[in-house]
Parts: structure tokens; sequence; C-alpha cells
């Protein structure tokens, strides 16, 4: 008889979410429920990474993560088609690791469905002043220009030559 208690009591507290793995109850978690970790929150976390490590001049770190957050939005990317934002970072990794054919087509492919996107717009004027096509980045720019927003300024210092794309 405790033989079987103490079987169904270890069950229970196996698959209890408090004790089980995951679970947040109890172990120090901030109360609430764990959710899920998406493909496209992984990748952000990936470009953060890379982004410290550019500003510590660790470039082939950076790299690599770029890469890798290229493989967890392209995942994203196929159960979620048609997220302008996904697509915005595909164009943005793609433009770190220097594949800008790619990066103006995720862009595109961001602008036709969100053609006001600021991210997208600043990026691909962004692009468009590193492969010297001056005139289109300055229609980006026209499309910023009433947004109020620190993306119109920084796409203008990269135009005209005061800053380079932090990004």
């Amino acid at each position: 008889m405790i033989k079987k208690f103490l079987t169904v009591l270890f069950f229970v507290l196996i698959t209890s979410p408090v004790f089980s793995a995951g679970g947040s109850g109890g172990s120090g978690g901030s109360g609430g429920e764990d959710k899920p970790v998406s493909q496209y929150d992984i990748a952000v976390k990936m470009i953060k990474k890379a982004k410290k490590f550019e500003k510590k001049q660790k470039i082939d770190k950076a790299q690599k993560h770029y890469k890798k957050a290229i493989g967890y939005l392209i995942k994203h990317n196929k159960k979620f088609p048609a997220d302008p934002d996904t697509l915005n970072y595909l164009g943005f990794t793609h433009r770190k690791v220097g594949d800008y054919d790619n990066a103006e087509i995720y862009y595109s492919m961001g602008l036709a469905l969100d053609p006001k996107h600021v991210g997208i717009n600043e990026y691909m004027g962004e692009l468009f002043v590193v492969t010297n096509r001056l005139d289109k980045a300055k229609e980006r720019l026209a499309v910023l220009k009433d947004c109020n927003c620190k993306e119109y300024d920084e796409l203008r210092l990269v135009i005209e030559g005061k800053k380079e794309s932090k990004y």
C-alpha cells in the first residue's frame, strides 16, 4: 500500500508544473506561466548578441550569430509567412553577412506587405547607401520623412556620410 502511494505521489510530483522541467512555480521564476520561446525570439537574441560582438570588434563571433539568426528566422518565416518584422530581420541579417542580394529581396517582400514599415525603410536605405544607390536611399528617406522617428535621422546621417550605418 505504501509503495503504491509513493508511486502515485512521485507521478504527481514529476508531472506537476511546479516541479517538472520548465515549470516556473517555486523555482525562482517570475511566478507566471513560462511562455514558449519562438524561433523569432531566439533570432532576436542572437542579433542582439551579434551587435554586442560588433561593438567589441569581434567580427567573426558577430558573423556567426548573424548566420545562426538567419536559420531561426527562416524557420519562423516558414511557420508564419508574411510577417514584415521577420522579413525585416531576414533582410538585416543577410545584409550584415554581406549577402546584399538576399537582403534586398527580403526587404522588398516586407515593404510589399507594409510599405511604411519604419525599420525596413531605414535598413533598406542603408543597404542602398552601401551599394552606392543614393537616389534609392533618398526614396526610403522620403517615406520616413513624416514618421517623427529616430530611424529618419539615422538614415539621413548615413546618406549624408556623417555617420556609418550602425547596423
